[in-house]
């Protein structure tokens, strides 16, 4: 999932906001999603709700 997002995010067809649904669905269901770590890996921002 990181690696689909991250070239996502790169291409302009995700947002930020986007990678934070990711985050939150990864701390419902483990491995879903992507980890705040990797928030920040593709944004360069730290993940704030």
């Amino acid at each position: 999932m990181f690696e689909k997002l991250k070239k996502q995010y790169e291409e302009g067809y995700v947002t930020a906001e986007t990678l934070k649904t990711w985050v939150k669905i990864n701390s419902l269901k483990r491995g879903r999603g992507i980890t705040q770590a990797q928030y920040k890996e593709i944004t360069g921002q730290t993940y704030k709700e």
